[in-house]
């Protein structure tokens, strides 16, 4: 039997960093030494505020207090997204979590409610899913685990300050044991017999050595592609917006349950409310937007007054060919970038998390086991990059240059696959396990963008409509008096020790 890991460097903080940190040493305890390096001179992004409901599953496993988080990292709590202007100039729709209709699944509901649709007897699909029904009367409570309930389907994750995030983190590894080194890396040290990664020397000298690296330094990917040149799949093609300005503004009230992302001339806009401000972004496509313009852009669409000078983020959509090589894991940044219009980048953090824990290594690195992880998480990444892509190209928006190329592109073949199987009969289907978005997230986004189609399965013409009708009346009533009892979204924090004190 081959030796076990004793050491872990994690090697690059924020949130990545500090989340890798707090599940290994977590899962690990006493059984291998989980050390993280980083420098204070090296900036972090830190613009990723919005997350999805996986991360209740994330802070559990590392047994985090959820009013303490909350306090401590200014957090709110999120039901949907709210989309406006994408499908077309003044349109809106909500992508909620949860699901439409009763159950775990759509594998029925979108084809009963289409072939009742067509006969004026369903109303608008945003009055079958609580969570979309909560984030219209901006309130939130908690989900109820029995399956009978209508709160069963009502998911939540949460909006926080990403840079208090990680700084929260960091004071609970340190005090579970976690050992953070201050230092700048100047080199990376690699084994000539294989290529393995040794150590990293840092500008004062010394060289750090463990048996697994974790790197999250960020889009330059010191480790996985500075030494061990994993190469990068770039996606721009498909997702040509390549810049984002981002921007803190002071809070108005009320405190809205859900993000915010408008379509704008070049890209889009986000809006995440927390407790002691709003976070603001454009994200946008520098062929089609100068910097400037992307800056008078967002400033003229805020909503208080703005709290600093926004900062400029450049990036390169795609991912790295290979996620973890030889002793060398990449996560965060540092294992790829797809825009976060669907909130994904820190679940993407999260899910190479898990994944790791599942392949974790022994000291013989066995290429079937590394070669199962990259595969895995390849497949999620792409599905996810295919969810992004439909946003843009479900569009009826021609009013800008941008607008036309993203309506024209050539897409994915994977994707085209799942939008015509929709139009043709609104046919929705998951792909396996390795896919995070739900048949109702498809439903949501396609249909909300205005792709209407042909027609249900022909044998839901022989259902009883009245009654199918009459069901769907008697769940639409029973999630309009659930929303009715819930508390108001700040009402809620505050009651539940959750408010941090700012007003």
């Amino acid at each position: 039997m081959s030796e076990p890991i004793r050491s872990i460097l994690i090697v690059g903080g924020g949130t990545a960093g500090w989340m890798a940190a707090a599940a290994l040493q977590r899962t690990l305890g006493p059984h291998a030494r989980v050390s993280l390096v980083e420098s204070e001179d090296i900036g972090i992004v830190g613009v990723g505020e919005a997350t999805v409901p996986p991360i209740r599953d994330f802070n559990a496993l590392i047994g985090l207090d959820e009013a303490e988080f909350m306090r401590e990292t200014k957090a709110t709590l999120k039901v949907a997204i709210v989309f406006q202007d994408w499908g077309r100039i003044g349109a809106r729709y909500i992508h909620p979590f949860g699901t439409f209709g009763r159950g775990p699944t759509l594998a029925d509901f979108q084809q009963t409610y289409f072939a009742l649709k067509a006969r004026g007897l369903a109303g608008d699909l945003d009055d079958y899913s609580v969570c979309a029904r909560a984030a219209d009367a901006g309130k939130v409570g908690e989900r109820d685990p029995d399956p009978r309930s209508p709160r069963n389907s009502l998911f939540t994750a949460y909006h926080f300050d990403a840079g208090l995030y990680a700084r929260y983190l960091r004071k609970v590894c340190e005090g579970r044991g976690v050992e953070r080194i201050e230092g700048k890396i100047v080199d990376v040290v690699q084994r000539p017999e294989d290529g393995f990664v040794d150590g990293v020397k840092l500008e004062d000298g010394r060289i750090l050595k463990a048996d697994l690296f974790i790197d999250c330094t960020g889009f330059r990917g010191l480790l996985i592609e500075g030494a061990l040149k994993a190469g990068y799949e770039d996606w721009s093609h498909w997702l040509p917006v390549d810049r984002a300005m981002a921007v803190p503004c002071a809070s108005v009230k009320p405190l809205t349950p859900w993000t915010l992302s408008t379509a704008r001339e070049a890209g889009w806009q986000w809006r995440i409310a927390l407790q002691h401000r709003t976070g603001n972004g454009y994200v946008y496509c520098s062929d089609h937007l100068s910097d400037e313009a992307a800056r008078e852009t967002l400033l003229a669409n805020l909503d208080g007054e703005p709290l600093a000078e926004p900062r400029a983020l450049r990036f390169v959509t795609g991912r790295r060919k290979t996620y973890w090589d030889r002793n060398v894991v990449s996560l965060g940044l540092s294992s790829g970038f797809i825009e976060p219009l669907e909130s994904t980048s820190i679940h993407l953090v999260q899910s190479g998390i898990f994944r790791l824990l599942q392949h974790f290594p022994d000291m013989d690195f066995s290429r079937v086991n590394i070669e199962g992880f990259n595969r895995r998480l390849g497949r999620e990444v792409e599905l996810i990059r295919d969810f992004v892509i439909l946003h843009y190209h479900a569009t009826q928006r021609d009013d800008s240059p941008f607008w036309r190329q993203v309506k024209a592109m050539p897409i994915p073949d994977s994707l085209s696959e799942r939008v015509e199987a929709f139009r043709d009969r609104a046919l929705l289907y998951q792909v396996g396990a390795d896919e995070y978005f739900s048949q109702g997230s498809w439903l949501a986004v396609m249909y909300g963008q205005g792709i209407v189609p042909r027609g249900p399965n022909p044998l839901y013409a022989y259902q009883n409509a009245h009654k199918a009708a009459a069901g769907l009346r008697q769940l639409s009533d029973a999630l309009a008096r659930t929303v009715d009892g819930l508390p108001e979204h700040e009402a809620f924090l505050r009651a539940n020790n959750m408010w941090s004190g700012e007003t």
